[in-house]
């Protein structure tokens, strides 16, 4: 038995995305057209997205963070990645969350992204 002031153990930090659904990928290629303005790699690629969740009605949530919460476009990209989503064909409707938890950080980049920045 655990006790409740401790952390599940295991627990993720980010919830699962529903990348069996058939939106998965389409959603995805369209969280990809989005740019951070400071960065010449996509959101996704930088690893901001962190949970794609859609239901079976193909209402689409995303939870997405920036590389900074100063970020100047912070109050723009949610509306930047709705855009982006919403044109998707089968998406009933887009939510995207804000998150600071986990904090973002360049370990999150995907190896292309890495490439891109030089930093491998």
């Amino acid at each position: 038995m655990t006790h409740a002031t401790e952390p599940m153990e295991g627990a993720p930090l980010i919830a699962p995305s529903t990348v069996n659904h058939p939106l998965y990928d389409p959603v995805v290629e369209a969280c990809r057209t989005v740019y951070d303005p400071e960065i010449p790699v996509n959101i996704f690629e930088l690893g901001l997205i962190y949970t794609v969740e859609i239901s079976p009605e193909s209402d689409v949530r995303i939870i997405m963070t920036l590389t900074a919460p100063g970020c100047p476009v912070a109050g723009e990209m949610p509306g930047w990645v709705v855009a982006a989503v919403e044109s998707v064909p089968g998406v009933k409707s887009v939510d995207v969350e804000m998150t600071w938890d986990p904090p973002w950080g360049m370990e999150m980049m995907s190896d292309e992204a890495r490439l891109e920045l030089g930093f491998m």
